[in-house]
């Protein structure tokens, strides 16, 4: 029996710091073994050897000094040529993974390009003005929003080039629809449920708490909840790094504690004792709340966004209409008041469609759709 030969590529932004866009790309590199990773940047030592083992193939930014390459301001408007430079002409398939820039590398005539979106160029389109109010830059705006206006017209021609569209979600499904005018095909993103359905024992001293796992950005809203638990006075555990990470410790009472970046394995435990999840940003999809539901945690979420097609209100989880502290404080107060109706065995099962292996049988079943008709050497 003959066999095709792929020549496969993976096609990552950075990997200068982890979270679900990363944990999809540890599944497509399961898929595709052999792939080598072509990334903007790499930084081994924060990945804390994830992708050590893979062949990695960085941009010219890598070989900027490290001040630089953890700053990424200061070579902004390098970022749109960084994925062109690679080098892809001797692949038949490659796959990008892209939150931002991986979609607009440049590949041969005849190779096939999948683009997985985990999110149109956030903070060029609908976050664009919000962009420069929550990272204080409105002093700069004069620079800031030409520049912007030269990255929409990039990414909007960056989308253009994959041969075909994955979105995380209905709701980046149709941001794309908008803000590129493309179809795309959903194909929700992996979570481990193997990992999240393991006992384990708990770290927290049985102490009952709120909890929200995140990387520590402007968008995410980390603030609006702290200052929602400010108010309530209720136990939050906040786990995740970033460079919101100052500013949130010095707004904090002391009813909340941060817990810094934690690794895969000690999450299950520090999610299994929280009372509920808390997920106040707007987000494409949000791995962390369905991990949190894999462990029979209900989640309480701002009602927009990916959240919408992960949480069922009233039964998996509760919803407030904005990222208030006061809508986020009432959110929680009704959460408490039906906490005795949620069922953990309900909560886990409403999350297993999530799944790694339903993944990765729903994209090879797609990328087998997409290159059925290409001609390839086979292997005898």
């Amino acid at each position: 029996m003959m066999k095709i030969n792929l020549k496969v590529a993976i096609v990552h932004d950075f990997l200068n710091q982890y979270g679900g866009a990363e944990k999809t790309l540890e599944v497509l590199c399961e898929m595709f073994p052999t792939a080598p990773i072509y990334t903007l940047l790499y930084e081994e030592e924060i990945m804390g050897g994830k992708f050590g083992k893979k062949e990695i193939h960085t941009s010219f930014l890598q070989k900027l000094p490290k001040f630089f390459r953890r700053r990424f301001k200061y070579f902004l408007p390098f970022l749109p040529t960084a994925p062109e430079s690679f080098d892809l002409r001797n692949f038949d398939l490659v796959i990008s993974s892209s939150g931002a820039w991986s979609k607009g590398i440049i590949t041969r005539l005849d190779t096939i390009h999948i683009a997985y979106i985990h999110s149109p160029m956030r903070f060029v389109w609908d976050y664009n003005e919000k962009y420069l109010r929550d990272e204080r830059k409105e002093k700069l705006s004069f620079i800031i929003r030409p520049m912007l206006s030269y990255f929409r017209i990039w990414d909007k021609l960056a989308a253009d080039r994959p041969d075909y569209l994955i979105a995380n979600s209905k709701y980046t499904q149709s941001r794309i629809r908008k803000y590129y005018r493309r179809e795309s095909e959903v194909i929700y993103p992996p979570v481990n449920h193997e990992t999240y359905s393991m006992k384990h024992e708990t770290i927290m001293n049985n102490e009952k708490y709120f909890l929200i796992v995140s990387r520590l950005s402007a968008y995410k809203k980390i603030d609006k909840a702290i200052e929602a638990f400010n108010k309530l006075e209720l136990p939050l555990v906040i786990v995740g790094a970033g460079k919101e990470e100052k500013r949130l410790k010095k707004i904090a009472k002391t009813n909340i504690k941060f817990l810094d970046y934690q690794k895969d394995e000690k999450l299950p435990e520090i999610y299994e004792n929280a009372r509920a999840f808390i997920f106040p940003g707007v987000d494409d999809f949000g791995i962390a709340p369905v991990e949190a539901m894999m462990q029979g945690i209900p989640v309480i979420a701002i009602k927009a966004g990916g959240a919408v097609e992960i949480i069922e209100e009233g039964k998996t989880g509760e919803f407030f209409e904005s990222s208030m502290p006061e809508v986020i404080a009432d959110g929680v107060r009704r959460f408490c008041e039906n906490e005795k109706n949620y069922n953990k065995n309900y909560i886990k099962q409403s999350v297993e469609r999530f799944g790694k292996e339903r993944f990765k049988k729903e994209m090879q079943e797609y990328i087998n759709h997409v290159t059925h008709n290409m001609k390839y050497e086979t292997e005898k």
